[in-house]
This record gives C-alpha cells, structure tokens and sequence, in this order.
C-alpha cells in the first residue's frame, strides 16, 4: 500500500536539502505531461501508495460506486417500487458505515488481527462485499429491510477499504506538504475516472440483466479489495501487547479531543458540515422524472447511464482545473467562487424541469448532458479544497483516524442533506407519478446552496502549502506514535519481480 521513507533532515543543511527536494518536486508537478506528474508520484510518495488509490478510489469507490448508482437507482424503483422521498431516506440508512468511519480509523492505527495492522482489515471489507452483493443478486424475492441490509453492510466494506487508504494520504500529507493537493487529485482522478467507465456500461447492464444482476457484478470490485489485503507486504508483529489496546484508545480519542477544541479546527469542520448539509439532495426525484413516461422525458436505461458518463467527464475536468489552475489559491477565495457557481449551476435543473429548454429548440437529452456535467464539474469543484483542508487539520500520529473523523462529519451533513432532500419532496408530494412541485423543491435547494458564502469566515484564508495546526499539536508526534514504526513501511508484493532487484 505505502511505504513511508521519512528521513530526519540535520539541522545544519538541512533547510537547503528540503528546498531543493520541493524545488524538485514542483518542477515535476508543472510540468505538462500527466505521465511525468505520475512517475513523480511513484518516486516521492512510492509506487504502492499510487496503486492502492486507484483500487481503492477508482475501482472500488469509482467504478463499483457508479454501478451501485444505477442499479440501486432501478432496484428501488423496478424491484422494490418504492416513493422517492423513501428511497432517500434508505439511501440515507445505508450510508450509516461511512458516519462509524472514526471507528475504522482507530481499529486499523492500534488493533491488529494475527498480527497484521493493514492486511485483515482488507480481506475483511472484501469479504463482506462480495457476501453482500452476491445475497442482492441472487435472492429472488428479497424484503426491503434485508435489501437495505444487505446494502449497508456492502457499504460498509467500502468504507473500511476507504479508511485505510485516507490514512495513508493523511499521513502523506503531514510529511510532503507540497503534494497534498496533488495527492487529492490522485483521489479525485481515479475516482471520476472510474466513475466514467462505470456510468458508461451501467445503464447497458441494466438493461441487459437488471439491477439484481448488475449487484453481482459488484462483487468483482470487493473481490479486488480481497486480492489487494492478499497481496500486501507488511510486517508480522505477533507480540503485540493487546492489553495496551483499551489505553490507545483513550490516548488517542484524548489526541482527537484537543485538536478538535481547537479553533483552527473546529471552525472549518463547522464550515465543512453546514455547506454540505444546506446544499439539499433531491436526486432520487430527478431521477424518477427523469424515467417518466408521462410528466418527465422518459429516459431509457442505456440514456440515464450515458448521462452519468459524461457528467463524469465534467468531473475528471474539475479535478484537472483544480490541479493545474486553482490547487495553490487560498481555500477561503477558492471556496467563494466555488460555492456561487455551485448554487448558480442548480439553475439548470429548474430550466430543465419547467421545460425552458424547449422553448430555445434544446432536446431534453443534450440539456441533461450539459446539465449533469456541468453539476458533476462545479460539485468537483467545491469538494477539491474542502478534502485538502481536511488533510491539513490531520494531527501526527492518528492522521488516519482523525482524518476518518472529519469525513465522518463531511458524512453526516451528506446524509443530512439527503434525508432534508427527502423531506423536502415528501412535504411537497412529489411521488413516483407526480412532479407538479419539483420545480419548488429545486429552487428552494438552490437558494440554500448560496447560503455558505455567509459563512466563509470560518474558514482559514491561508494557501494549501502553509500548515494550519498550531505547532503544540504538530509537536506530540512522538507522545502519539504507534509502538511498532516499522508496521507503517507497507507495500504490496510485487507480482513481476524487478530487474534491479531492490
């Protein structure tokens, strides 16, 4: 996964040899060849590190969260035929995993299984991946309530795969400042990339062998998080002293404690929730008049897969925007701009839904597209700088856990706009047939996606290079550490043995 090659720079010299390496690696990262910022990703972070992102990120979250889009999209309504405004909110309950996220955190940085910290925790989130998606695909006739259980507990297998590589770009960020937005865009890349083969082919599995059959190709990607816990390298440490576990974890949540009471912390986290929270989620009743035949333009399975494909692509643009253009501004301007185009952008959907677009002589199908990209860029966007941020709040030594904790709280405004969003369509009656009131639940979200630009004062004004956290918390790294260094030095067993044999 990563190996962590940390070397204590002397004093004398020392402030040179740091200069230069940043001076590397920007030039590197300026450059403009995507493959010359790759490999200098492979050589500074290490190679392992890159490759259990794009696992993670982009077949996993990416490529297997696109595919859950759809077909749960269609199971919920098809399948199980529920209202949007429940669909919601199930959505809202299966998304419960990733609010535990500190939990995982704290299992993977002090509890190891049969001596391993990293390599039980993957096999373990594959497994019940795999278990979960092959329950789905194969039951015929599954109640509600084990369908929503079976989803959860799918998610949950993806969150505990997600965990161990935040740790890693937590981590990696504390000890390469110069690199944490380079390493978001990683993320953010493999995700969208992911995302857009996974769009691309969903709504054609859909149609070819349902929502049910296309859960049992998501087992392939847990399967993949299995083969990634097989195959890493990682220290065997079978005299781990167990009893000291229940006092990590008070050590730990005592760490936690004090970073978060402190105001360069707790100010933005208050920022991440409420910007995330206000920006309301109405997408299951999108989609429902998206598929109607009657009020809505009627999309096949094969169109709506399509649209979320290329509104990927709008996504993979505002990661490259973010890493080339906005990556160095400060996070309060950044956030400004980013926040009023998002809460602008919604503006699309109201247009769409009262039929504006066709009144100018534009077809439903390339209003959406437009619509869904330029929603996914400006989304892309508006979540770049809040995950740098949260990199940077991360204290040394539970980076890991304390980065879990703030997605954790990015999460809960998540599902706090969800179930809002539900709320919001059941107050108005907006049902499986009816849409008379989905223009009013789309105005009433946007004008609540401008509300965050009043609270911008919470949010440091400082640049993404420069360090946030007050130097007495950088300063307890050695009161924090893990007992066992060497258990951070992990890699995954290289499949073709290297020529020069290091």
């Amino acid at each position: 996964m990563m190996v962590e090659e940390e070397e204590e720079l002397k004093p004398c010299g020392g402030i040179d040899i740091a200069e230069e390496n940043e001076t590397k690696r920007r030039r590197c990262c300026d450059g403009p060849s995507p493959i010359q910022w790759f490999r200098m990703l492979c050589r500074e972070l290490h190679w392992s590190f890159v490759l259990g992102v794009v696992v993670v990120y982009g077949i996993s979250q990416g490529f297997g969260g696109a595919m859950n889009r759809v077909g749960t999209e269609y199971y919920m309504k098809d399948v199980q035929k529920v209202q949007p405004s429940q669909a919601q909110f199930y959505q809202g309950i299966t998304s419960i995993p990733w609010l535990v996220k500190p939990l995982w955190g704290l299992l993977t940085d002090v509890l190891p299984l049969f001596g391993y910290r990293r390599r039980p925790y993957f096999i373990l989130a594959g497994s019940i991946g795999v278990i979960a998606m092959l329950v789905l695909s194969f039951h015929e006739k599954l109640h509600i309530a084990f369908a929503i259980l079976a989803l959860t507990v799918g998610s949950a297998g993806v969150a505990v795969a997600d965990v161990t590589i935040d740790a890693c770009v937590a981590q990696n960020s504390i000890n390469h400042h110069s690199l944490a937005a380079d390493m978001q865009s990683l993320c953010a890349l493999s995700s969208s990339i992911g995302a857009l083969f996974g769009f691309s082919v969903s709504g054609i599995f859909v149609h070819l062998i349902g929502p049910k059959g296309v859960y049992g190709l998501l087992a392939i990607p847990s399967g993949l998080v299995f083969l990634l816990g097989t195959l890493l390298k990682e220290p065997h440490s079978p005299n781990f002293a167990y009893t000291q576990v229940n006092q990590k974890f008070i050590d730990a949540g005592k760490s936690m404690w004090t970073t978060l009471k402190c105001p360069d912390v707790w100010r933005p986290c208050l920022y991440m929730y409420l910007s995330l929270a206000l920006s309301l989620n109405i997408l299951d009743g999108m989609f429902y008049w998206y598929t109607d035949s009657k009020g809505g333009p009627s999309f096949s399975q094969e169109n709506v897969g399509f649209i979320f494909s290329i509104g990927s692509v709008g996504s993979i643009l505002g990661a490259v925007l973010y890493q080339y253009v906005l990556k160095d501004h400060p996070f309060r301007d950044l956030l400004f701009w980013t926040q009023l185009v998002y809460g602008l952008s919604g503006m699309l959907d109201l247009m769409l839904v009262l039929r504006l677009n066709l009144r100018f002589g534009m077809p439903d199908y390339f209003f959406v597209v437009i619509d869904e990209s330029v929603s996914q860029m400006t989304g892309r966007l508006k979540w770049m700088p809040l995950l740098v941020l949260s990199s940077k709040l991360c204290p040394p030594g539970i980076e890991g856990t304390f980065f879990a904790l703030l997605m954790s709280i990015d999460n809960v405004g998540l599902l706090s706009a969800t179930w809002g969003g539900g709320f919001l369509l059941h107050v108005l009656r907006v049902t499986r047939t009816q849409f008379d009131n989905l223009w009013l639940a789309i105005l009433i979200r946007n004008v609540l996606r401008l509300t965050p630009l009043c609270l911008l004062f919470l949010v440091p004004g400082v640049d993404p290079n420069s360090s946030i956290l007050p130097t007495e918390i950088l300063s307890t790294k050695e009161d924090i550490e893990l007992d066992t260094p060497e258990a951070e030095n992990i890699e995954l067993v290289s499949l073709v043995s290297r020529v020069d044999g290091k």
